[in-house]
């Protein structure tokens, strides 16, 4: 079985596969979903996910505007750049050369986890100039707070033993450890949803990718710079978020008094794949009044 996940067996019937585009930008090979007709709706996921994160809430947007969900650099069937291209800031870019790439800009920028810190930080960089960024259960402060120094040593010692991504990818080879582990998150998703990140997993690539991205990722620049972003921030959390606890979002807010905190009862962190209704429609919501500003 090949290290990375390969389009013909794992993409074989993969979500929205009728919108999917491979084209290279900034040194990656990537893997994006273009859909839909109107104001630009940009979709970053969180850590060790894909596009098929947005698989129910991609279709309802584009029915109302053009929506753009890639692969994060490592991650799905987008290729594995240098550690540079997995700080935070390398990511961002990486991201803007793809946008370029398409020829498309961003009037809202939404980040799922460890999304939405690529989102602000690309905001904050200038390399893009949406209206609005939305983090869903937005992963923005450092893993371990005052600890965040030893989880990110952790992490690379973690990826210098190149057997570790093959240990979790053969452990996650059982379907009942890939659907506990999304169960731990507070979040309650269908068969569906579970066989996609299970068939992931089974890849040890892909998983690389995430240890990767964590053992280079650094948010207290983020934070630092959090006050001084331009666009308006809407903090939504899920009240069940065992990931990220929801107090997190009222820390943001003390750093940036006038993003608005939503909160959505009863969901966990995977709250775009529980009710991807519910969030289509707050999405949309937000786009409209973005968009009826002058």
């Amino acid at each position: 079985m090949s290290d990375r996940p390969a389009w013909p067996v794992d993409g074989r019937d993969w979500p929205n596969r009728e919108h999917s585009r491979f084209l290279r930008a900034g040194g990656v090979d990537w893997h994006v979903q273009v859909a839909g007709q109107g104001p630009v709706v940009l979709l970053l996921h969180g850590t060790a996910a894909a596009t098929h994160s947005w698989r129910d809430v991609l279709p309802l947007l584009a029915r109302h505007a053009t929506v753009v969900a890639p692969d994060l650099p490592g991650h799905g069937f987008t290729s594995m750049p240098g550690d540079p291209g997995l700080t935070l800031p390398g990511m961002a870019r990486l991201v803007e050369a793809l946008l370029g790439a398409l020829g498309l800009k961003p009037d809202l920028a939404v980040g799922h986890s460890a999304g939405a810190a690529v989102a602000l930080r690309m905001a904050l960089d200038g390399r893009i100039t949406p209206r609005e960024v939305v983090s869903l259960n937005g992963a923005l402060t450092p893993l371990g707070e005052e600890h965040a120094a030893f989880f990110t040593r952790a992490a690379r010692l973690l990826v210098g033993l190149p057997f570790v991504p093959k240990l979790f990818a053969w452990r996650a080879a059982n379907r009942e450890v890939a659907a506990r582990l999304l169960r731990d998150t507070g979040s309650t998703i269908d068969a569906r949803g579970v066989d996609l990140y299970a068939r992931l997993f089974r890849r040890a690539g892909h998983l690389a990718g995430a240890l990767r991205m964590m053992a280079n990722w650094d948010l207290r620049p983020l934070l630092r710079d959090l006050p001084r972003l331009t666009p308006d921030l809407l903090l939504v959390v899920g009240a069940n978020d065992r990931t990220i606890a929801p107090s997190k979002a009222r820390r943001i807010q003390q750093l940036l008094p006038r993003a608005r905190i939503e909160t959505l009862p009863r969901l966990g962190h995977l709250a775009h794949e529980e009710r991807p209704d519910i969030v289509a429609d707050l999405l949309l919501r937000e786009l409209t009044a973005e968009m009826a500003e002058p």
